[in-house]
């Protein structure tokens, strides 16, 4: 007999049984390689690699191979009883769930409908033999020691072979592999600090390092070009806390498909938060169009209930409508004020250019808004060698500026000149502010060049030069 002493899985007394809704259900491939993963995520693994064979089309073998904690002989047995777990021990644990694991299931209801293979050491462990143990269906067929590293090991095989009418409604062997490539992608963001190996009969297909920098992950997992045209989320709320990346404008796609959230470290689909993400960009992106973002909510476990779908993919907020509102708020913030030009970066403000980089014309001339050198200060030119364009374009916020001046002007030609006049002490305001202004083009040499104050840019090429006149001066 087992040593009791030894045991810290045990199995859940009747209601806290109830209180679980439902059981887990393995559906495909990708909802085994879901659970063994979460296991070895909860095991403290460092390392988690994910192999599967298939032969004519279908899957044969799921082995995944972590470096966690491992289990002793007594827990190696229990771990495949129904509703036996180390996550939780009461009903008020499942309100402070910081584990993925926690129903006691997943090896019972993979072990109930296929053969599973258990190789496991428990770290730390004198003992130079690890565990193994042989389910089928269920019932224990083999129990013994193996030489094992510290960790564990399952292989599962045969999937389905006891339920030929699942086993028929299984996808193509392409979307099997694409399923658990999704699943393995939400994991890999959520855990950026445990390197993932995903291997399909020998061939890498899926690879992540271990590292502190989650855009370094978003880089490895969907390319440098994807990580390059994401900006930093942040916002610190009383209900919850949002960091992550989301896509400039111009990155966008025709699903939700690459809206990627994290709720505590649970990779789950939130439709209310996907919702406010996209409602943030307003605008900026058309109706049928969704951004990429890649968010890490961490919100108080009271606030969430993750007992709500049998394969634990989404979870209840309480407060869902302050925590959206905060999603929402974050990526706003997030694109306010930022370079949305793809791959651009946001322009330096007068005030941090160098003095050797300012235009000797800084100061401001009569009839004219802006210093002109302002506009010379674009560091948009990806080239270091290559000059920086002349005229830079402008931020999220400055649009919305240019577009109201620009409705309130007018290009004419062959108007009479009239002097533009600007009162007194009012020469550092725009004569476009407080009054309707024309932009007139002059068709003759001479007038109105002491509007175009600061170098001439070589290379541009006007058709006259140009003059501010009030309404009515020229009617």
């Amino acid at each position: 007999m087992p040593d009791d002493s030894l045991r810290t899985i045990r199995i859940l007394d009747t209601a806290t049984v109830n209180k679980i809704a439902a059981g887990e259900v393995v559906e495909r491939p990708a909802s085994v390689v879901k659970e063994l993963v979460e296991n070895a995520i909860d095991a403290g693994a460092r390392t988690i690699r994910i192999d599967v064979v298939s032969v004519q089309g279908g899957i044969i073998s799921i082995r995944v191979t972590d470096d966690g904690t491992g289990m002793s002989p007594a827990d190696a047995e229990m771990a495949f009883a129904p509703h036996a777990t180390s996550k939780i021990s009461s009903v008020e644990d499942i309100f402070a769930i910081r584990t993925l694991g926690f129903r006691g299931e997943a090896l019972a209801s993979i072990a109930a409908v296929a053969k599973v293979t258990l190789v496991t050491k428990q770290k730390g462990d004198a003992a130079v033999a690890g565990t193994r143990i042989v389910i089928l269906g269920g019932e224990v067929r083999e129990k013994g020691n193996i030489g094992a590293p510290e960790g564990t090991g399952v292989l599962v095989e045969e999937l389905f072979y006891n339920t030929p009418a699942r086993k028929k409604f299984q996808k193509n062997l392409n979307t099997e592999l694409a399923r658990i490539h999704e699943v393995l992608e939400g994991i890999a963001l959520a855990y950026p600090q445990i390197s993932f190996r995903f291997s399909h009969n020998n061939r890498e297909q899926f690879a992540t390092t271990r590292t502190e920098e989650r855009l370094d992950t978003i880089a490895q997992v969907f390319g440098n070009d994807c990580a390059r045209e994401l900006l930093p989320v942040t916002c610190d709320q009383p209900s919850v806390r949002v960091t992550g990346y989301i896509s400039r404008p111009a990155l966008s796609r025709k699903g939700h498909d690459r809206i990627l959230v994290a709720v505590n470290g649970r990779y789950v689909s939130v439709p209310p938060v996907t919702a406010a993400i996209k409602e943030g960009y307003g605008t900026l992106l058309p109706r049928d169009r969704f951004p990429v973002a890649f968010l890490w909510l961490e919100i108080d476990t009271r606030l969430v209930d993750v007992n709500v779908h049998p394969t634990k993919k989404q979870v209840r907020l309480s407060k869902e409508n302050e925590i959206c509102g905060a999603v929402r708020e974050a990526v706003r913030l997030a694109l306010r004020g930022t370079d949305l030009i793809p791959g651009g970066r946001v322009p330096p403000r007068r005030d941090q250019v160098p003095a050797d980089m300012k235009s000797p014309a800084a100061t401001v001339q009569p009839g004219v808004a802006e210093p002109p050198g302002s506009y010379c200060t674009g560091t948009l030119a990806a080239d270091p060698g290559r000059p920086a364009p002349l005229f830079s374009e402008p931020t999220h916020t400055g649009t919305a500026a240019t577009d109201r001046r620009l409705r309130q002007t007018e290009l004419l030609s062959g108007v009479p000149p009239a002097a533009a006049a600007v009162p007194p002490g009012r020469a550092d305001r725009s004569p476009l502010e407080g009054t309707e202004q024309l932009l007139v083009v002059e068709g003759k040499a001479g007038v109105g060049e002491d509007l175009l104050a600061g170098p001439r840019v070589e290379g541009l090429e006007l058709l006259g030069p140009h003059r501010l006149l009030p309404l009515g001066a020229g009617e």
